[in-house]
């Protein structure tokens, strides 16, 4: 039920949804462009302190959330919804007002941090309430009536949840086949979604839908409304926890009051939310590599072979250096992404948006790496481990509960082509109408001379910097050497971004591998530079994160070389025709010889709307 929309038409969607101003400066921007800013993020501003209720939550996880029982059951128990409830963990991110704890970004995501580090569902269930589901539009959208209706419930301990995704629309929602028509007071909502984690326990909704003639537009939705079923709860690889549905509406009743933001506003909202909602990801990936260089480090000085612990063995060291020096880079953007969202003067899209993308691919490498650390053991269960007597590693566990990362809330992929047309989005401001098969002469023309303009000015910018200067950065001591090569490169990024659109013009948008290795340099030179600044900033407290920052820096500028070479010297043409051919059956001679489990059901389940034919399986807490 779906709806089809032409590839013109899904750009349109998608370019209508970003917000298109810069109110604010930003260093994520400013990157792309070949312009080093580093006043922007150095020095970085000073945390608040560090709130007792951190302490409270360290506390309750330490005695009271049984990872190791989630994790089997499948499930979190109820007493852990109430414990949490208690805490006011529910509310972390709600201002007080509301009867929240008003966290600032920085201690809610160190909260996240550790209560992942325990069970990653129960993460997942905090931050999907939190950072995406009801109280983050609210906070930033909504009518002072809705937050006085809505916020104080779910600071108390209700569940909400977040509704966009459909059986047959995922990164593409012009496609959305939920319809909201209106009705006398309101709206009635009919449609099916799919993966709304928190879908079987929440009693408060955010739901994606479109108003015929107005676009796609948010609205709360009470979770206990007629009309509402819970079809199913889905499993998955890992986040055995997760309370995951798929819901269907039939019918619901929506009152006017519960419009979010405006009509067709939705995805605007969606995108805007997730500015800092993509925070939280980040912040379990930093939860994943502190316990994976825990273990490494414990096992690799206790397990002898050869004669030697198995860390003083090159190619373990070599993998333990990457745990550590990842971890580290992965906290200081993490941190420094908090500390200037905080702080609340510069735009944060780009940057979030990096260190989402860096943290969920490097984390998963990071437990890759561990489970080869670990070796057999590392495949084997902690379950089973304690069963032989050994001390129980989580290892498997952490790789299967971290590979949803490189999807959720923006894939990889996805995400390599929203921070493109951010770091684009200068030369298509000045230079767009000139590739636009649409526009007339006359804007062409007019574009042709706003873009003489601007890459009059721009071009010879790119020449000479400060990463030229031998004392540039002379405060930064030996890091002022990383510091120099990220201004250089960002110049040459800038170029070859440059290069890139000119010979490709409007089949830029089509280079998705160029772009992503634009996009992924760009993430490392975020990562160098957010690590030495965090050095610089705590050099007294803790002189040996120099050391990291170091080691770090050399290993991304290894990455960036190889990154800048596969630009230009690539199979990115072969790959692209060697995938026709496979879509057209060419090589199916290579999948005989194998027995394929028999089923003609379909890749993905068709829908209709209508009632429900199925036992309702949400779940209510006692």
């Amino acid at each position: 039920m779906s709806t089809n929309v032409s590839e013109k038409q899904a750009r349109q969607t998608a370019e209508a949804a970003r917000e298109s101003e810069w109110r604010q400066p930003s260093f994520g921007k400013e990157l792309f462009l070949g312009r080093f800013r580093l006043d922007l993020i150095h020095p970085r501003p000073a945390p608040t302190p560090r709130p007792e209720f951190l302490d409270r939550l360290a506390e309750y996880l330490r005695s009271e959330v049984d990872g190791a029982r989630i994790e089997r059951e499948a499930r979190i128990p109820d007493e852990v919804f109430h414990g949490l409830a208690a805490l006011g963990a529910f509310g972390m991110k709600i201002d007080r007002e509301y009867g929240g704890l008003g966290l600032s970004h920085l201690h809610y995501c160190q909260a996240l941090t550790m209560t992942g580090s325990v069970n990653a569902a129960v993460g997942a269930l905090l931050s999907a309430h939190q950072s995406i589901g009801v109280p983050q539009p609210l906070k930033m959208f909504g009518t002072p009536e809705q937050k006085k209706a809505f916020l104080p419930r779910l600071a108390a301990g209700e569940v909400s949840a977040f509704l966009l995704t459909e059986p047959d629309v995922g990164s593409d929602p012009a496609r959305l086949g939920t319809v909201a028509e209106p009705v006398e007071g309101g709206f009635r909502l009919n449609g099916v979604k799919l993966w709304a984690t928190n879908g079987t326990v929440a009693t408060l909704l955010v739901v994606m839908a479109r108003v015929p003639e107005k676009g796609i537009t948010a609205f709360v939705v009470e979770g206990d409304s007629p009309g509402i079923t819970v079809e199913r709860r889905n499993a998955f690889l890992g986040l055995r926890g997760l309370e995951n549905s798929v819901t269907r509406f039939h019918d619901v009743f929506v009152p006017e009051a519960n419009v979010i933001g405006g009509l067709g506003r939705g995805l605007r909202i969606a995108l805007t939310t997730l500015n800092t909602g993509r925070l939280s990801l980040p912040a379990m990936c930093v939860g994943a590599g502190k316990r994976a260089l825990a273990i490494a480090r414990e096992w690799s000085a206790d397990r002898v072979q050869w004669g030697r612990p198995v860390g003083s063995h090159e190619a373990v060291a070599k993998k333990i250096a990457f745990i550590a020096a990842s971890t580290y880079a992965m906290e200081s953007m993490l941190d420094l992404c908090c500390l200037i969202a905080d702080d609340q003067r510069n735009d944060i899209r780009i940057e979030a948006a990096l260190v989402k993308l860096f943290a969920s691919e490097i984390a998963w490498q990071v437990a890759d790496e561990l489970v080869q650390i670990r070796g057999g053991r590392g495949y084997e269960t902690a379950e089973s481990l304690t069963a032989r007597g050994e001390r129980p590693s989580e290892t498997e566990q952490i790789l299967r509960d971290l590979r949803i990362n490189r999807i959720f809330e923006g894939s990889t992929e996805i995400m390599h082509l929203l921070i493109a047309r951010e770091a684009v989005d200068a030369h298509l401001s000045v230079a767009g109408d000139i590739i636009d098969p649409e526009a007339d002469l006359g804007r062409k023309a007019r574009a042709g001379a706003r873009a003489g303009a601007f890459y009059a000015r721009w071009l010879p910018t790119l020449a000479v910097g400060q990463g030229q200067n031998p004392s540039a950065y002379g405060e930064f001591g030996p890091l002022a050497a990383h510091l120099r090569y990220v201004e250089r490169t960002s110049r040459k990024l800038a170029r070859s971004t440059f290069w890139g659109m000119s010979r490709w013009q409007g089949r830029l948008e089509r280079k998705q591998a160029f772009l992503g290795r634009i996009v992924d340099i760009g993430a490392e030179l975020f990562a160098m530079s957010a690590v030495c600044v965090r050095a610089r900033a705590e050099r007294d407290d803790r002189p040996e994160g120099r050391e990291l920052a170091d080691l770090f820096c050399r290993q991304a500028r290894l990455r960036v070389e190889a990154r800048f070479a596969a630009l230009w010297d690539n199979t990115d043409r072969l790959d692209v025709t060697a995938a026709e051919r496979v879509l057209a059956g060419r090589y199916t001679f290579l999948e005989e010889g194998v027995i394929a489990p028999a089923s003609d059901a379909p890749w993905v389940a068709p829908w209709s709307p209508g009632a429900s034919t199925v036992e309702d399986v949400r779940r209510r807490l006692r």
